[in-house]
C-alpha cells in the first residue's frame, strides 16, 4: 500500500500519524482494509472515544518494534489493557498523597509481547523537593484490570473458595503450587467490574451471585505491575453439594470449589495456608463486616 490517506476521528488520525508505514501497520494490526479512491487508497479509522483512542495508542506503541502479525495476535489483551487505561483515568482524588502528578516517558521499548507484555521505560518525574529527577529506567509488566469475588452465605456463615494450580508459586519454588483463592478474572472490554464478577462466578463455580459488597480497589504490586484489582464479597446461597470442579477448558483451567466455614477460613489465614493478597484482604474485610451482613434482613433473601 502506498499513498494511504486517513479518514475518521481526528484524534485517531493524529495517533496513527503520517510517518511512512504507520497507517499500513495500524491497518494490518486492526484488520482494516483500505478502499481505493482517486489519488490513492483511503483507510477509514472510524469513530473515536476513550477506549478506541487508548487501543490505538497501544497498537502504535509497537510500530517499529513488534511485527504487525504478533501485535494482532495480542488484540484481546490489548483491548483489555485499553479498557483498563480508561478506568485508570478516573483515579481516586487526593486525601493524603502529595505527589505533583508530573511524570514523562521519553522512551518505551517492548521486550515481550505475549498475553501479558513487558516494557522498558525511560522516564522522569517531579521529586518532592520540586526538582525533576534525572532519567531513570523502569521495567513494567503490563496486565489488564482484574476482579476477585468471594461468595459468602450469611445464613450458613460460610464461603466458597476455589483451588487451582498457579505458575507463580511454582516459579518461586513452592513445593505445593496450588492456591486457595477467591473467584477471579480479567475484566473484558465493555464489562463493568461487577459484570465481570458475576460472569466469573458462573465460569469458575457455577454460581449466580446475589448482592455485591465492595471490599477495595487497589494495585497489588505498584512498583512494577500495571494490574489493578476490584475485590468484592457476594452474598449468595451456598448449600451442601454446591461445590464442584469447574473452569474453562479452552483456558486450561482446572478449578475445584471448597465450602469453608468462616472460622476455618480465618484459621487458614492466621496459619498462612492462604497466601494470596486479595483473599487475605477480603477475609479480613469479612471479619470486620460479618456481623452486619448476618443481621441484614436483605441478606436473607439473596
Amino acid at each position: 500500500m502506498t499513498g494511504l490517506r486517513l479518514k475518521g476521528d481526528p484524534e485517531l488520525r493524529a495517533l496513527v500519524g503520517t510517518e511512512p508505514g504507520r497507517a499500513e501497520y495500524y491497518a494490518e494490526v486492526m484488520g482494516l482494509v483500505p478502499v481505493a479512491a482517486a489519488g490513492g487508497s483511503v483507510l477509514d479509522l472510524g469513530t473515536g472515544g476513550p477506549e478506541a483512542l487508548a487501543l490505538a495508542q497501544a497498537v502504535m506503541s509497537g510500530f517499529g518494534q513488534i511485527p504487525a502479525e504478533v501485535m494482532r495476535g495480542r488484540m484481546g489483551a490489548l483491548r483489555v489493557a485499553a479498557a483498563s487505561r480508561v478506568r485508570a483515568a478516573d483515579a481516586a482524588g487526593r486525601i493524603l498523597r502529595t505527589g505533583s502528578g508530573e511524570a514523562s516517558v521519553s522512551a518505551r521499548r517492548h521486550v515481550h509481547a505475549g498475553f501479558f507484555g513487558l516494557e522498558v521505560l525511560e522516564l522522569t518525574h517531579r521529586r518532592f523537593d520540586g526538582s525533576m529527577c534525572p532519567p531513570i529506567r523502569r521495567e513494567l509488566f503490563v496486565m489488564g484490570d482484574a476482579v476477585t469475588v468471594l461468595p459468602y452465605d450469611p445464613l450458613r456463615d460460610r464461603v466458597l473458595l476455589v483451588e487451582q494450580f498457579r505458575v507463580g508459586p511454582l516459579g518461586r519454588g513452592d513445593p505445593l503450587p496450588w492456591q486457595l483463592e477467591a473467584i477471579a478474572g480479567r475484566i473484558d472490554p465493555g464489562e463493568t467490574p461487577e459484570d465481570c464478577a458475576r460472569r466469573e462466578a458462573v465460569e469458575e463455580a457455577g454460581l449466580v451471585l446475589g448482592r455485591l459488597e465492595k471490599v477495595a480497589d487497589y494495585y497489588p504490586s505498584p512498583g512494577a505491575v500495571t494490574e489493578f484489582v476490584y475485590s468484592f464479597i457476594a452474598l449468595c446461597d451456598l448449600p451442601d453439594g454446591v461445590a464442584g470442579i469447574f473452569g474453562q477448558e479452552d483456558e486450561a483451567e482446572d478449578i475445584r470449589g471448597q465450602l469453608v466455614p468462616f472460622d476455618r477460613l480465618m484459621d487458614a489465614v492466621a496459619k498462612g495456608e492462604i497466601g494470596n493478597a486479595p483473599l487475605i484482604l477480603t477475609a479480613l474485610w469479612l471479619q470486620r463486616e460479618r456481623a452486619r451482613l448476618r443481621s441484614d434482613v436483605s441478606s436473607r433473601n439473596v
